[in-house]
């Protein structure tokens, strides 16, 4: 006869409380990066997203900051887009560009080869000496270049009268006015540009060049064959931030050139802050939206040609 053996009312509770118990950690571990993230999540939408989106509705509109704004649909941007300024501007930046990018990069990569070399003495006081400039405030850097490239009384003048060179209008002539701006603009930004090359190339695993040595790669084939290539997601990142900070360039014309000589140094940031100026928020606001467009647009034109060859 078989008999039926009552389960202890104890042990029952003690397996629903095990399964409920495993059951709330489960439910944590999963909700428990959700939560963590909720903070920056507010965050990027209160002060990333949400002025995107205001900016955008703003362009739309024809508002001087005051009063009810009135929808004029797409006409800010039909004006900016026949307009010679807007284009000249973009001009100015195009080739501060110029100028920049390509000097940069490479004084960037040679220093950063050099730094990387565990052989090299006083590695940490070059480091700290190339970032200084990057931390020095913007305002008093510039007005220290319009004091050494003043065209009577500035230093780098002076020094060139020396050998029966005649006063160059370094800030005032056309022809020098961008490539003065350029020039302080890669002294302030060259040393961030070299730590964030120097972080990359920390990053590439140093058996690939004991294994390239060993197979007989010289200094110069471990470059163009190792570091280059590895290099590349980078000197991705190195393009997009210095693209953008040359095209929202502002503090540097404003306090060197004030745009001039004849506008030649009105960059796109400076043309955006004159709208500012005039209260046109709605034109200010459609040139912004253009301006982060068209930067965006070459920032993944430039870096996709950097990767199409991985």
């Amino acid at each position: 006869m078989s008999t039926f053996t009552q389960p202890h009312p104890h042990s029952y509770k003690a397996r629903v409380g095990t399964r409920a118990a495993l059951t709330s950690g489960r439910l944590r571990k999963k909700t428990s990066p959700y939560i963590f993230i909720t903070p920056f999540i507010i965050f990027f939408l209160a002060f990333s997203v949400y002025p995107m989106l205001f900016t955008a509705e703003l362009s739309l509109t024809n508002w001087h900051g005051s009063g009810n704004a009135v929808w004029v649909g797409l006409g800010n941007y039909s004006y900016l887009l026949t307009n010679k300024a807007f284009w000249a501007s973009l001009a100015n930046s195009a080739i501060l560009w110029l100028l920049v990018l390509p000097i940069q990069l490479a004084l960037g990569i040679v220093s950063a080869v050099l730094l990387n070399i565990a052989e090299m003495k006083l590695r940490s006081l070059y480091r700290v000496t190339f970032i200084i400039p990057f931390v020095t405030p913007l305002v008093a850097i510039a007005q220290v270049w319009v004091v050494v490239f003043d065209e009577r009384y500035g230093a780098v003048n002076a020094f060139l009268r020396i050998f029966g060179i005649e006063n160059i209008g370094w800030l005032t002539t056309t022809t020098w006015a961008k490539p003065t701006l350029a020039l302080l603009f890669l002294w302030k930004t060259t040393g961030f540009v070299v730590i964030i090359l120097l972080s990359g190339l920390q990053s590439i695993n140093s058996t690939l060049y004991e294994a390239a040595e060993i197979d007989g790669a010289g200094k110069v084939r471990q470059l163009f064959s190792i570091t280059m290539p590895l290099l590349r997601p980078t000197l991705g990142f190195v393009v997009v931030m210095q693209t953008l900070g040359v095209f929202q360039m502002f503090a540097e014309p404003f306090v060197v050139t004030q745009g001039g000589p004849y506008n030649s140094t009105t960059t796109a940031g400076y043309h955006l802050y004159n709208f500012i100026t005039r209260a046109d928020l709605g034109t200010g606001a459609a040139n912004s939206i253009l301006l982060v467009v068209i930067v965006m647009t070459l920032s993944l034109l430039f870096v996709r040609s950097l990767t199409s060859k991985e």
